[in-house]
């Protein structure tokens, strides 16, 4: 279980106190979100099985049934099945306001719902998502779901964090918080296991970022030491060896959106490392032989976080003028480092996006919660 504090210097960490209880009023009006809400018609697996199609994947124009579909790097097909993508947000999102509203006024009824939320996605056999994203971003004509799908659950990272808070909770008993804790142990060992989650873990962009931020954060959930141990050793080696000597993360640079998945990745590689980081093995300080570590990659991104049209590289093909948007990096590093610049840019952007790119893009809703 999630039971940390950390000596975070003194800077205001919460300001969305009456928008987050709006938006917890407004989720005690919805309806609990279950992958079964939506059929995809060309997924090889059940109705409990996620499914979706990779963003960045179109029809054929050289065949007559569009197959197999073709890339098209940076420029997101909008009529791909996307409909468990954002079941799943959406859950995760309504719960997490709900669980920052039982944090801060202990109303049972905030709670209640968060609960319920939880119990009807991950648990209730009518309507619960298998632990395993198998026919995740699959490609049409091409396979029916593939390792960098394991993407798609990056916004599960939050859920440990609402159930953790939540625990203390009269509506959250001890069935429904040992099911969900069984459901991440078996939704990790699924990732270390299975053929995708191998090919996932492997990666040497922002997806092995992304795999490892969400391992560490089930980990925690699940007291699996052993992982915990697995994703320091990959942290100081594999991950921070995709910095360069300057700060930068050169295969994000060489894509079509650089600047996005720029911050993106940084924003992961913070989450992680303040998800790793203990008394004893301090990863916010740790550098490598060749001087990479987080403060190099803060440093670097720091004046194109502040002043965007200062990037001197490519302009991304799409959403470029939408970031820099608020990021709980800018939280978890600002208040670390004492850098009150960051916390400040933090403090100054909206609460959220309603650009579906950015929204996509950001891991943690409330870093509140994981503070």
């Amino acid at each position: 279980m999630i039971h940390f504090e950390k000596n975070y210097r003194i800077f205001p960490v919460f300001d969305n106190e009456p928008w987050v209880i709006k938006k917890a009023e407004e989720a005690l009006e919805a309806s609990p979100l279950h992958i079964t809400d939506a059929t995809a018609p060309a997924s090889e697996g059940g109705i409990h099985d996620y499914y979706s199609n990779g963003d960045y994947w179109w029809p054929n124009p050289d065949t007559a049934d569009g197959l197999p579909y073709i890339r098209r790097d940076g420029l997101s097909n909008p009529n791909n099945f996307d409909a468990h993508r954002r079941i799943l947000r959406r859950m995760r999102t309504l719960t997490v306001h709900l669980a920052c509203a039982w944090k801060l006024t202990g109303k049972e009824k905030y709670a209640r719902q968060g609960v319920r939320f939880l119990k009807e996605f991950f648990l209730d056999p009518e309507t619960r998502m298998n632990p395993s994203l198998t026919y995740a971003q699959a490609i049409p004509g091409v396979c029916p779901g593939r390792g960098i799908g394991i993407i798609d659950t990056l916004h599960l990272a939050d859920i440990p964090f609402a159930a953790s808070c939540l625990a203390s909770s009269a509506s959250m008993t001890e069935e429904v918080l040992s099911g969900l804790v069984t459901w991440f142990s078996r939704y990790l060992s699924w990732m270390l296991d299975s053929p995708n989650g191998r090919d996932e873990r492997n990666t040497r962009n922002n997806h092995s970022v992304c795999f490892f931020m969400q391992a560490a954060a089930f980990a925690l959930f699940t007291d699996n030491e052993e992982v915990l141990r697995l994703c320091r050793g990959c942290f100081k080696t594999r991950l921070l060896g995709q910095m360069a000597p300057d700060g930068s993360f050169p295969l994000e640079l060489a894509r079509t959106k650089p600047y996005s998945y720029s911050i993106f990745v940084l924003d992961n590689m913070v989450s992680l490392c303040h998800l790793l980081s203990t008394p004893q093995e301090d990863l916010w300080e740790y550098e490598t032989e060749k001087g990479q570590g987080i403060p190099k990659a803060v440093e670097f991104l720091m004046p194109y976080l502040l002043r965007r049209s200062s990037w001197p590289y490519a302009r991304d093909v799409e959403h470029f003028d939408s970031f820099p948007a608020r990021a709980s990096f800018m939280m978890f590093a600002g208040c670390r480092y004492g850098i009150r610049e960051l916390v400040d840019l933090f403090h100054s952007l909206p609460f959220e996006s309603q650009d579906e790119e950015v929204r996509r893009n950001v891991a943690v809703r409330e870093p509140m919660l994981w503070m």
